[in-house]
């Protein structure tokens, strides 16, 4: 199953979360492999062009292949400890699914209409974080899950 985060707004190529997103998305990708998880890709929607809420929704469900399980990052979503996390991507893994696309809206927040659809409403807790920052949270727990499903000790809960 692919995994991908697609977020409004582009990293710098200098920009120190890019190296953590980067690192995260390469090591989730070799301890998923065998699992069935991975790639791992980031699609950037620029938000020059998407102006407002609902047209960075459109632009952000443009990017989205159909069929796959949708997460939609928002304050108001489930906490899910790792190994939810993890037993939730197996599960959809396991259904079939091809991908699971996570998304992270602009600064204004997320388009109602794509909250509706989302499989996942996923929450990081009740604070806000800066939305590049949330990409390498979101990238370094794709690689957790991974070596939860993989039995690796990098988790210790």
């Amino acid at each position: 199953m692919r995994l991908t985060i697609c977020a409004v707004g582009r990293l710098g190529p200098a920009a120190p979360e890019r190296h953590l997103i980067e690192d995260w998305c390469a090591r989730c990708e070799r301890t998923g492999r065998a699992l069935g998880l991975g790639p791992v890709r980031v699609i950037e929607v620029d938000d020059r062009r998407a102006s407002g809420i609902a047209a960075e929704g459109a632009a952000l469900r443009r990017a989205m292949a159909p069929g796959a399980a949708r997460v939609v990052l928002d304050e108001r979503g489930e906490m899910l400890s790792s190994p939810a996390l993890a037993e939730r991507l197996a599960r959809w893994r396991d259904a079939g699914r091809a991908e699971a696309v996570f998304a992270i809206g602009g600064a204004d927040g997320t388009d109602p209409g794509l909250r509706a659809d989302a499989d996942l409403l996923l929450s990081f807790g009740p604070m806000v974080w800066p939305h590049m920052l949330v990409r390498a949270m979101l990238a370094e727990q794709l690689y957790r899950a991974a070596t939860i499903l993989a039995g690796a000790p990098y988790h210790r809960a």
